[in-house]
């Protein structure tokens, strides 16, 4: 029993120091050049959307990219999902006019990085006379991955805001 005990208690010992050890490399951050092509992703990313340019969106996620929407809306995985979710064969003409983020924070370790924040978005769905504006604000979460050739892409986006609000 006592030997139960002592082993017991020193893998909760090696796994409170690890913790410390991982806090610690943690704490460090990302480089200053990682951090600035993480948030090259994200302008890039706003860019591609002001542009409405479906593939320059797509290009900054990962293969298997996760999106969680807002409102409890299944996630979509898969950089194929996401195109259907945001991009809909057959849907009506959608444009966005709008796509601004705030970093409110950011960093990582290794070949992972985040940034916290908020967004704001406006789009216009449909054409002349049918034309719709809609727009939100929230906040959202965003993980990247850094990729064996040094350029990091979106693996995981997570949003959350009110409902759309019409302008």
């Amino acid at each position: 029993m006592r030997r139960m005990m002592l082993s017991g208690l020193m893998i909760l010992v090696a796994f409170v120091g690890s913790l410390g050890v991982a806090r610690a490399a943690g704490a460090a951050g990302l480089a200053p050049a990682d951090d600035a092509k993480v948030r090259a992703v994200i302008r890039d990313y706003e860019k591609a959307w002001l542009a409405n340019d479906e593939e320059g969106v797509l290009r900054l996620f990962t293969e298997d990219a996760v999106l969680l929407p807002h409102h409890g809306v299944e996630p979509r995985v898969g950089k194929s999902a996401a195109r259907a979710f945001w991009f809909p064969r057959g849907g009506p003409p959608t444009t966005v006019t709008e796509l601004t983020h705030t970093i409110d924070e950011i960093g990582g370790s290794g070949d992972i990085a985040y940034l916290r924040g908020h967004s704001r978005v406006a789009w216009t769905t449909g054409l002349n006379t049918e034309a719709k504006k809609d727009g939100n604000a929230g906040t959202l979460l965003i993980l990247l991955r850094r990729h064996p050739d040094g350029t990091w892409r979106i693996s995981h986006q997570m949003w959350d805001d009110p409902p759309n609000q019409a302008r």
